[in-house]
């Protein structure tokens, strides 16, 4: 149900594609329960999502689990007070934020979003859940792309996927 897409957004990458996967209520429904599942007897407070399709994800897990949801987006989308952290991309930097009222100290968390791939947006995801005093319980994606050593930057925290992609 997820879909490649060969060389987007560049020459050479062949992109996972989840948006397939999330219209089919099958594949959806069956993603959202494989979440629930693993975390329902898990301790924390809230999940996080990162944007855009962690969004979906986490908000529908979040609902599920009767926890809140806070979002961490791309800069100028949330109206209140921020904390913001930048990390490199391939060519470039980019930079994420979050709410500074959005967590406190020794508040749970999991983190979820639709793929890992190089990392750097989990890494600065979890940095800044960090940096807000909170503790990443997890790091919960559908997707791992493992030839991209994305769990690498993660440092150690526990992560959980549903499905690998190696290779092309």
């Amino acid at each position: 149900m997820i879909r490649t897409i060969p060389n987007f957004p560049k020459e050479g990458i062949m992109f996972r594609d989840v948006t397939t996967l999330l219209k089919n209520p099958i594949g959806f429904n069956y993603v959202i329960d494989q979440f629930v599942k693993r975390y329902k007897n898990e301790n924390f407070d809230y999940v996080v999502g990162i944007e855009s399709r962690g969004f979906i994800l986490g908000g529908a897990i979040a609902h599920k689990l009767n926890k809140g949801f806070i979002p961490i987006r791309k800069p100028g989308k949330l109206p209140s007070n921020v904390d913001s952290i930048e990390y490199e991309l391939e060519y470039g930097i980019d930079k994420l934020e979050i709410h500074l009222d959005a967590l406190k100290e020794g508040d749970r968390v999991i983190l979820i979003d639709d793929l890992l791939a190089t990392g750097g947006t989990a890494k600065a995801s979890t940095e800044l859940i960090e940096k807000r005093g909170a503790k990443l319980v997890e790091f919960g994606c559908v997707v791992e792309l493992p030839d991209l050593n994305g769990r690498d930057k993660l440092n150690g925290h526990s992560i959980y996927k549903l499905v690998d992609f190696e290779g092309e």
